[in-house]
């Protein structure tokens, strides 16, 4: 089997990978929605692929994985390799899950992701009416996400929340800000009515970033540690931000027992690496629409346990829907 072309439509919003092969299987694949400026980059690796078989997925990504990079770069190659699987997994009339190494285990836990619903406001009785609708959602997710502080509206909303500018360009999160002493309890009083919601029954974990100093963050982490929190996410890093930092992480995890969380915006498992090594942090969480691919984040995953780290893998609406 010999791959013949490559193909993007862009649906909506969402760039649609097709992998054509001179055997009338395709594979497809698709990339996180709002990327549709991703089209041309996806077709530029067109030649790179055309006469591979598609079922040797490693071979094929050795020859265009070099070529991505952080999100979003890395979203074209991660579709790429779905797409390879897609086949390979046709091809062998089998689950791709079974092609990676078979299935562990019937259950996962998972948290609401996409599914939230909107914020009235931003003081912390608005963040526990939200957390009641999000409790009361029949998904019946035992961990709910929230973004605050930078990851989202909350910075720039809330008087005198940090000094700096606060206004999120294109979408895109704040570059670094110091919170002041009224931003800092505004936080800690919107988590904790989030909690005072959900109890001990469901499970809260806090977007937060990326643009929190390493003080500030090691303030923040200490003063939720009586919340017994999931995990803080993106404190130092996250979408967008082309770096690791695993040092600077690596002083705030040690600081703290609030478990500490990024990854989404990391692409490939070299840059994962010191991260993993160091045990800069206690989660990660790679997107596979980011950084490579399925494989990929397996690969990640596995290393991670073996260092003792835990994963909640980023990603939704990455999945094609039929």
């Amino acid at each position: 089997m010999k791959i013949t072309d490559l193909k993007c439509a862009v649906i909506g919003n969402n760039p649609i990978v097709r992998i054509v092969t001179d055997e009338g299987i395709d594979g497809y694949a698709e990339v996180e929605p709002s990327k549709s400026y991703l089209k041309p980059h996806i077709l530029f690796y067109k030649d790179h692929i055309v006469g591979e078989d598609p079922t040797n997925v490693a071979r094929v990504m050795m020859k265009i994985r070099r070529l991505g990079s952080f999100k979003p770069w890395g979203s074209a190659v991660s579709a790429i390799e779905m797409a390879l699987w897609d086949i390979a997994g046709k091809a062998a009339g089998v689950p791709v899950y079974k092609l990676l190494g078979g299935k562990v285990r019937d259950k996962v836990r998972v948290y609401n992701g996409a599914v939230r619903f909107p914020l009235e406001g931003y003081e912390p009785e608005h963040y526990a009416a939200n957390m009641e609708k999000m409790k009361a959602s029949p998904e019946g997710f035992s961990i709910i996400k929230q973004g605050v502080a930078f990851h989202g509206p909350m910075a720039a909303n809330v008087p005198n929340f940090a000094y700096g500018d606060l206004q999120h360009g294109a979408g895109h999160r704040v570059n670094k800000a110091l919170l002041t002493e009224r931003g800092f309890k505004h936080i800690i009083a919107c988590v904790e009515a989030m909690k005072d919601v959900l109890g001990d029954e469901i499970g809260l974990a806090l977007d937060c970033g990326p643009g929190f100093t390493v003080p500030d963050a090691i303030r923040l982490a200490q003063a939720l540690e009586p919340l017994n929190l999931m995990w803080l996410e993106d404190m130092l890093t996250g979408d967008y931000v082309p770096w690791v930092a695993p040092d600077s992480y690596r002083e705030v995890t040690r600081a703290t027992s609030t478990p500490i969380h990024t990854g989404e915006q990391i692409y490939l498992r070299e840059n994962f690496k010191d991260l993993i090594e160091q045990k800069a942090v206690n989660i990660i969480g790679p997107d596979p629409c980011d950084v490579g691919g399925i494989a990929e984040l397996k690969w990640i995953a596995e290393y991670a346990d073996l260092h003792g780290i835990l994963m909640a893998p980023h990603g939704t609406g990455d999945g094609l829907l039929g």
